[in-house]
């Protein structure tokens, strides 16, 4: 290639043009470009030699003609020529060379108008294919769905825009309104939030956050989300990790509007109960009211006690839209922001709950006790009831107190003599404080954590609701209907001796509560240890566990005199079905409990709190749980000296990141503690 011939190369994918000097080896030349850059290139590397006529030599530059050459070519360089030239084409589909497209558009041929015509084949996308040396046109339907793609692509290159500026509005403190089309967006900077480096899209959010010169990690996509109001600074990530659904589909909502305008009949014939006086008891925040209680004087002056529970088989079949629904979600989750319900509220705390002065379907569990506790007679109907008192569990502490209520105190006695009964047959009764976190949604700030009252009011209804499982169990067994069972095998307890070594009160406790076995599900019944009974089955909350309401199936199948819905085999295959769901509900309030735990304390970092020792989680590395006496929370703590499990200490936090599942304590001489 002579010196002086001008010729085109790409620098870092740039069009550059320079003149050919001298050669450099024996298969490389050497370039120089208008900024006087030399550059070593092979002739494979040279994309376009610039030269008139085709016919003639290559023209002669100095890099100092560059510059004007490029003025010379600009003028030709208007893409939408190409259209011109590709109608012409297309017709008898004729390909193209840059000095032939010159002559076509421009009438002459020239350095300046075949280096354009290059220019413009080489850069165009959508008029003509590069075959060779030549360009041919593409056909009519390639030319449109091109055209169609290209537009699709400019209306996404709008639509990021808008949403670009619609973030920087909201950021601004300017109210806003979302569009379906910027869902999309925001959910990939959720799922970026949720899931790191594992999103699906995480390129889509790592362009956000650097559009608006934000840091590129998943922490910032949470709080831009928190910045634009769509997520709260405690939004719960384990929730919104899980599959477990937060609201309900439009359909069965329609469905649930349905039944509650116009009831179906119900199918089975009941006994009637609204003569009975009806207790039911509760935390006055439940809305799921789903056990009531009564006593009845028999003619022999003996009691016969009656457990209703809530019968939401009355509204659901099996199979139906709500039964898939509750299948789905296996059990209603308790969170301290509150219940995700595995029914619609409206349905849960509505026709389903036995509410007071409501005339209400239930099952009615009735109990004879002989005089040791042990259950004497028993049956189950499907009834109607009204409940007459709607009592909180300090309602029943004061009434007992006062004595003002004959068939409370009745059902008092029974649950001592329950108690003592069960003990008798081996149950194992721990006593350690349960904490209740409730935190308002309205108000994140209104966070409130105490301890559960241990008063004999709930030992009560737990007493009942333990019983009416022993029933469902006694009776299923009874008429060999299979239901789901629950069983806890025996654990291997300290000895007495070994537990009398030990400091009386918590540290016993917990030293019994570490050594107790895993309760199971089945559908065969087997001991419960726990309980001290030879079979249990859970019955007493339809409404927000599923595996009760596939007992109230069977058992109201038989009684009606029908087919059991279920067998043995198809039971067992249920169980199994919800068991993920309700293993990951219980995983879920776990988290968002020890979130609420943590961030308790941290509201609270100034403040001195009594704990102990409760037992050595590693004692080689000094690693035990501590026990937050005010507090009820159980907490894993490194210690800095040598202490005895049971001995007290005085505790302040000195970091703590709910979010991170960070908390570290220190010991110190309390001046003042927390009251």
């Amino acid at each position: 290639m002579e010196k002086g011939t001008l010729v085109e190369f790409r620098l870092h994918g740039d069009r550059r043009l320079a003149v050919v000097d001298r050669p450099e080896g024996k298969k490389h030349l050497q370039v120089i470009d208008e900024n006087g850059t030399t550059h070593t290139v092979h002739p494979r590397e040279i994309d376009y030699v610039i030269k008139g006529s085709p016919k003639a030599e290559p023209e002669r530059f100095t890099v100092k003609q560059i510059p004007t050459f490029h003025q010379q070519v600009k003028p030709f360089l208007d893409p939408s020529s190409l259209e011109v030239a590709w109608e012409i084409l297309v017709e008898d589909n004729q390909p193209v060379t840059p000095d032939q497209l010159a002559q076509l558009l421009f009438s002459q041929i020239s350095a300046a108008t075949t280096y354009a015509a290059h220019c413009l084949l080489s850069e165009d996308k959508l008029y003509f294919k590069q075959k060779g040396t030549n360009y041919e046109p593409r056909s009519t339907t390639q030319v449109a769905e091109l055209k169609h793609q290209a537009e699709v692509a400019a209306a996404r290159v709008n639509e990021a825009e808008a949403f670009l500026q619609k973030l920087k509005t909201k950021l601004e403190g300017t109210e806003i309104e979302w569009t379906s089309s910027d869902r999309h967006r925001l959910e990939s900077l959720e799922r970026y939030a949720l899931n790191g480096e594992d999103s699906s899209d995480k390129s889509v959010a790592i362009d956000l956050l650097t559009a608006l010169q934000r840091s590129k990690h998943d922490i910032a996509a949470f709080q831009l989300l928190v910045d634009l109001g769509i997520w709260s600074v405690h939004e719960n990530l384990h929730l919104r990790r899980s599959q477990i659904p937060t609201r309900f589909a439009a359909d069965l909502l329609a469905k649930v509007q349905e039944l509650m305008d116009s009831p179906i009949p119900d199918p089975i014939e009941r006994i009637d109960l609204t003569h009975l006086h009806v207790y039911t008891i509760d935390d006055e925040s439940t809305t799921e009211i789903d056990d009531g209680l009564s006593v009845e004087t028999l003619e022999s002056g003996k009691h016969r006690i009656w457990i209703h529970i809530a019968d939401p088989t009355r509204w659901v079949q099996p199979n139906d839209v709500l039964d898939r629904e509750a299948r789905k979600r296996g059990t209603s989750v308790y969170l301290p922001t509150g219940v995700i319900p595995m029914f619609p509220t409206e349905f849960a705390t509505g026709p389903m709950s036995l509410v007071q002065g409501q005339i209400r379907h239930a099952l009615s569990f009735a109990v004879e006790l002989d005089a040791t506790g042990g259950v004497e007679k028993y049956d189950i109907y499907a009834s109607t009831i009204k409940p007459n008192y709607r009592l909180t569990y300090e309602d029943v502490t004061e009434m007992l107190e006062l004595g003002v209520e004959s068939d409370l105190e009745a059902l008092a006695n029974y649950a001592h003599l329950r108690t003592d009964w069960r003990k008798s047959q081996g149950a194992i009764n721990i006593d350690l404080p349960e904490t209740n976190i409730k935190v308002d949604l309205n108000n994140p700030e209104k966070l409130t954590l105490e301890i559960l009252d241990d008063s004999f009011s709930r030992q009560l209804v737990a007493e009942m609701m333990i019983l009416t499982g022993e029933v469902a169990a006694k009776f299923a067994q009874a008429h060999n209907i299979p239901i789901p069972y629950r069983f806890q095998e025996q654990p291997d307890l300290p000895s007495e001796e070994e537990i009398m070594q030990l400091p009386p009160g918590p540290v016993r406790e917990f030293a019994i509560c570490r050594c107790m076995t895993k309760g199971e599900a089945g559908v065969y019944p087997s001991r419960h240890a726990g309980l001290g009974l030879d079979a249990y089955a859970q019955v007493t909350s339809p409404i927000r566990r599923y595996s009760d309401l596939l007992a109230h199936w069977q058992i109201k199948a038989h009684l009606s005199g029908e087919p059991l819905p279920f067998t043995t085999d198809t039971l067992s295959d249920l169980l199994q079905m919800i068991d993920p769901g309700v293993y990951e509900a219980i995983q879920i309030e776990r988290q968002s409990t020890r979130y609420w735990s943590l961030e308790y304390l941290n509201r609270y970092r100034d403040t001195v709190w009594r704990a102990l020792l409760l037992d050595w989680l590693r004692e080689s590395e000094r690693l035990g749980l501590v026990l937050f006496e005010d507090l009820g929370l159980k907490l894993p703590m490194r210690l800095t000296r040598t202490i005895n499990v049971g001995e007290n200490l005085n505790l302040k936090v000195v970091d703590v990141d709910p979010r991170k599942d960070i908390i570290q304590f220190q010991e110190v001489q309390a001046a003042v503690l927390q009251p």
